[in-house]
């Protein structure tokens, strides 16, 4: 192998080995089966369906406004955990406890015990 050819070869080596290491260490990309109803990039968390009988969604002068509710077998601690990691992989922020702030938006989940599951609700409103 020639002097160039090993240079390359020394020099590649490590920087392939850090991509793969960096990639490793960054969290999953989010993939969903299912969207909430009314929103094109907020995923259905596993467990929840779509009631979409009681959602709305409209544009208004001032933004659009979402109300979309879920409802599953499933527990509030379970349903924050799944956005709070997957709500900042889309670019939202945490503002306190179940509101996210996303370019002048503003996402809360509020939750109401039904029988041996949740429903959720996602409204989604400017800020």
């Amino acid at each position: 192998m020639s002097m160039p050819h090993r240079l390359l070869a020394r020099l590649v080596g490590p920087v392939i080995i850090g991509v793969g290491l960096l990639w490793g260490a960054a969290p999953a990309p989010v993939r969903a089966d299912a969207f909430v109803d009314g929103f094109e990039d907020l995923p259905l968390m596993p467990g929840l369906r779509n009631v979409p009988a009681a959602s709305v969604s409209f544009d208004a002068a001032v933004g659009r406004i979402v109300v979309a509710f879920a409802e599953g077998a499933v527990r509030m601690p379970a349903v924050r955990a799944f956005y709070t990691e997957t709500l900042p992989q889309l670019g939202w922020k945490p503002e306190g406890a179940d509101r996210w702030l996303r370019e002048g938006e503003v996402l809360t989940l509020d939750t109401v015990v039904e029988g041996n599951g949740l429903v959720v609700r996602f409204e989604l409103a400017p800020r």
